[in-house]
């Protein structure tokens, strides 16, 4: 009767066991696939992405980061790409990196126009859009802006008679695509006046600063011709203004309307060409506590044992103290041609308000020579013995009024010098060239538009290198004995082990 009554006790506790035992397991199921959606959740959420290529080819730079990082609303990208565009891949590629860095800012719609001809004709009808090449369109609060394939690229089709397809040479997508964005962001584009009338390089024909032209123009700045003989005042809507090279000096009205400018928070970038004489001009920048000195830097390069060549190109490096330069700070730069020395002198003009603040000087080594005519080596070289080790200052910023703190946003009138104007010529720079960058950040500081200064976009390089005969000699043992060696020594050592 106790066995009896003892096995079904058994049985039961069994049964209970077995029920805990698949509860436990069910619940365990049920906390896993929690901690799995929750992990892919937050993965999905907040997650980095890191560029390890060697070019970054779609890596955003400095100043599309912060620009994206300034905008309000909402972004709407339409990608009309047909499958066999050449950039096809570079494009979407390099906007899924706009939509990661946006953080939420930018909606992204791809349709083939090919395949999806509803919905291409509806967007076509909604935007007005009227080609047939492959293009973007950028929606931003009721504004829109197309983009066009051609404009991101550069293609070579001279192949296409031997069979071969088209070969980009040239992606310019982040520059395009950003200045899109900045239009219809900013809602309008700036205007930078050029001053004319003193024979400064022209902006139309065969300009020799066309490529400094395009470079301000992507972005969203227009630049629009002005003669001071023509008016009787700058026109209110140019805020800053910018002048390159004058050959002859200003006028005693054309200074007027200068000081006058200056005077109501006016911005000046001033590039001056050390060769011409504007003693109206230099006058205006000494009243302002900086004096452009009568000289030219020089330098003695070694060239041998005992032989020294006279340069007057200037290496020079950017300081990054302002934010013109921050993100040029330490870069080297070449200054082509004549360069004379400034003197600043921002104690003497401390009690008016205004701050100076240097931003490019020459290397060690060179001396500013007064006597820059002669061709006596001996004359040149002892003068160059006798100089300081002061730097030398080429560039410098100019501020009035407005707060030396720069988290206050203050009106105030800005200049930028540089005694040198052939540094931004065509001859002198490329689109990924330090000058480029320099005029971008000052005259994104004039405009009183911080955040967008910065480095501009990479240009992508070819990798290439090259073998000398020890490196092809190596390579080819290493192709011939070592490689071949690998899998014969593991072949050996697996047949003994099984061999014992």
């Amino acid at each position: 009767m106790t066995e009896e009554k003892k096995q079904p006790e058994t049985r039961s506790g069994k049964k209970i066991r077995r029920i805990k035992i698949g509860f436990n397991v069910l619940a365990q199921i049920v906390l896993i696939l929690f901690i799995a959606v929750m992990v892919n959740s937050i993965a999905f959420k907040h997650y980095a992405r890191w560029d390890f290529s060697r070019d970054q080819k779609y890596g955003l730079s400095d100043k599309t980061k912060r620009f994206l990082n300034s905008i309000k609303g909402k972004t709407r990208v339409t990608i009309f790409f047909s499958p066999n565009t050449p950039i096809t891949t570079d494009v979407q590629n390099l906007l899924t990196e706009y939509q990661y860095a946006a953080k939420g800012k930018i909606d992204i719609e791809r349709i083939d126009p090919e395949r999806n001809l509803s919905r291409a004709k509806e967007l076509f009808d909604k935007y007005k859009v009227v080609s047939d090449e492959s293009l973007l369109v950028f929606d931003y609060e009721g504004r829109n802006k197309t983009v066009k394939a051609s404009e991101m690229a550069e293609i070579d089709q001279s192949g296409m008679a031997l069979g071969e397809g088209p070969r980009v040479t040239a992606f310019k997508g982040e520059q395009v695509i950003t200045s899109a964005m900045m239009d219809l962001v900013e809602g309008k584009k700036s205007t930078l006046g050029y001053v004319l009338g003193h024979k400064e390089p022209s902006l139309a024909g065969a300009s020799t600063i066309s490529i400094l032209k395009t470079f301000i123009e992507n972005e969203n700045i227009k630049f629009q011709e002005l003669n001071l003989f023509d008016v009787d005042a700058i026109p209110a809507e140019l805020k800053t203004i910018l002048i390159i090279g004058p050959q002859y000096d200003f006028s005693d009205r054309e200074m007027k309307l200068l000081r006058d400018f200056w005077d109501k928070q006016g911005r000046i970038l001033l590039l001056l060409d050390p060769a011409a004489k504007t003693p109206k001009l230099d006058g205006f920048l000494n009243e302002l506590g900086v004096k452009m000195n009568d000289d030219r830097l020089m330098v003695f390069l070694r060239t041998g044992i005992q032989e020294v060549a006279l340069t007057r190109d200037v290496q020079a490096h950017f300081l990054g103290g302002s934010p013109i330069t921050q993100r040029l700070a330490d870069v080297r730069a070449l200054f082509f041609g004549g360069t004379s020395s400034l003197t600043l002198e921002p104690d003497r003009v401390r009690a008016a308000n205004v701050r100076i603040e240097p931003l490019i000087q020459a290397e060690k080594g060179y001396f500013a020579e007064t006597d820059y005519n002669t061709d006596d080596q001996a004359k040149l070289q002892a003068d160059a013995q006798q100089t300081s080790n002061a730097p030398l200052t080429i560039g410098a910023a100019i501020e009035k009024g407005g707060s030396a703190d720069q988290r206050v946003q203050v009106n105030s009138s800005r200049l930028v010098v540089v005694s040198n104007a052939t540094f931004v010529q065509d001859n002198a720079v490329t689109q990924d060239q330090q000058a480029l960058d320099f005029v971008s950040g000052s005259v994104n500081w004039l405009l009183r538009r911080e955040e967008l200064i910065g480095i501009a976009p990479k240009v992508p390089k070819p990798l290439t290198f090259t073998l000398n005969e020890d490196a092809l000699r190596n390579l080819r043992w290493i192709i011939l004995v070592l490689m071949p060696l690998i899998p014969a020594v593991i072949g050996s050592v697996v047949w003994w082990q099984r061999r014992v």
